[in-house]
């Protein structure tokens, strides 16, 4: 039980670390895209030079090292794809489906790692995922998109990409494959509405 603990708060610390994107959002909302992707670029450069230090010089930095994953030990931790990802989001799709993309890998995400570490039993993918953390992202991701979006079908089909992506994409990290393809499948969606 201590174990499962101890995993928790880990878990919580590297959920807590995304909330960053709020800024991003932020940044994006009163500045403009050319603000946030200036941000996202500063950022990106400089946590690569990190990840040169870390991976590549061996320089062990304890504050990022508690917060790595097993697989991240050896490789680009998620705070890279997260920040490609947004940054990707910023730079191909429409405001409001970029700042959903965003927030739905953010806080998404960390509902379904939170409520399905804590309150999973019933496991529905050899992966690991609980349906419990998957509703629990799915009504987070519809929320957010219900807010950004004011489109009912288009947030469904955002929501329901984002958390399908969540939880079946193993060896892609969830941080560049959620803004990406909920994105594009929101874009795709919009469009398709403007024919009909």
């Amino acid at each position: 039980m201590a174990m499962a603990s101890i995993s928790f708060t880990n878990e919580l610390m590297r959920k807590g670390i995304h909330l960053t994107s709020i800024f991003i959002v932020l940044v994006y909302a009163f500045f403009g895209k050319q603000a946030s992707q200036t941000l996202l670029i500063v950022y990106l450069v400089l946590i690569l030079c990190i990840e040169h230090l870390r991976l590549d010089r061996g320089i062990r930095l304890p504050a990022l090292d508690i917060l790595l994953r097993q697989k991240e030990r050896s490789g680009l931790g998620s705070h890279v794809y997260f920040t490609i990802g947004a940054l990707i989001a910023v730079s191909v799709f429409s405001r409001n489906i970029a700042l959903a993309a965003i927030l739905m890998t953010t806080f998404g995400d960390m509902s379904a790692a939170l409520i399905g570490q804590k309150y999973g039993k019933r496991r529905i993918f050899t992966n690991g995922k609980s349906l419990e953390g998957c509703i629990a992202e799915f009504v987070v991701n519809l929320v957010i998109a219900v807010l950004l979006l004011e489109n009912p079908a288009v947030s469904i089909i955002m929501a329901f990409v984002a958390t399908f992506v969540e939880a079946t994409f193993v060896k892609i990290d969830d941080n560049l494959s959620i803004p990406v393809f909920s994105g594009v499948f929101a874009e795709v969606a919009f469009l398709l509405l403007s024919y009909l």
